[in-house]
């Protein structure tokens, strides 16, 4: 038995769920896990670069960097592109308000999965409580999507409070500003072209500036990096 979620449109094949170890915390069990055995999901950009999808991470309990990211919410937070929502799951064990949103209807039914309220709408389009949000968040590489860097952030920015913050997964240092195509291949089928983006930690400056946005802090948690913005 399998499941999908989707990446802009392109479905990703998961396997039948697996039992974790009984030593594990229950309440920190993901609603689905890969078996060992499944095909490699890579995001190829039209640049050349390729990045390995890491599928099995989405699926897991909230490792470390989703966790640190977690700790920096202290009110209602949105986790715009949710994916199967394992941030949101760490956000409502922290006793917060969490919504976690995603175009997929598999990425959402995993989220509700893990006992948590999730929807599936555009992160684009109208969503619940906006301006009113004490954090926004954009992890694992959802600065990308769209293809419009500027045009997210200022869409987060109006999902936000006047004092509240947005925090953003972005590329190591000397990463720049990229925008173009991207497609997700698996084993050899490939998937339709879309509109994606990657950003340097380094031109988050000017891409919040653009957004009406400035960054406040950022912090790493091993490889990866993060920013958190607020209103200008």
């Amino acid at each position: 038995m399998t499941s999908t979620i989707s990446l802009d449109g392109f479905d990703v094949v998961l396997g039948r769920p697996d039992a974790w170890p009984a030593e594990q915390d229950a309440r920190r069990r993901p609603a689905a896990t890969l078996p060992p055995a499944q095909p490699e999901h890579w995001l190829v950009h039209a640049d050349g670069r390729r990045d390995l999808l890491p599928v099995r991470r989405w699926h897991g309990p909230p490792e470390p960097a989703i966790e640190s990211v977690a700790a920096r919410c202290s009110g209602p937070t949105i986790d715009l592109g949710c994916g199967p929502g394992r941030l949101t799951m760490a956000l409502a064990q922290r006793g917060l308000v969490a919504l976690g949103v995603d175009i997929s209807a598999e990425a959402v039914r995993l989220t509700q999965g893990r006992g948590v309220v999730a929807l599936r709408r555009d992160i684009l389009g109208p969503l619940p409580g906006e301006g009113r949000w004490a954090h926004a968040v954009l992890a694992d590489g959802n600065i990308g999507i769209g293809g419009d860097p500027v045009r997210l952030l200022r869409r987060c920015g109006d999902l936000i409070a006047a004092d509240g913050t947005l925090v953003v997964e972005v590329d190591p240092p000397g990463a720049g500003l990229w925008q173009g195509q991207a497609y997700v291949l698996s084993c050899s089928r490939r998937g339709s072209a879309f509109s994606w983006a990657r950003v340097g930690v380094e031109a988050m400056d000017r891409a919040a500036a653009a957004a009406g946005l400035r960054v406040v802090d950022g912090f790493r948690s091993g490889p990866r990096w993060f920013v958190e913005l607020a209103r200008r």
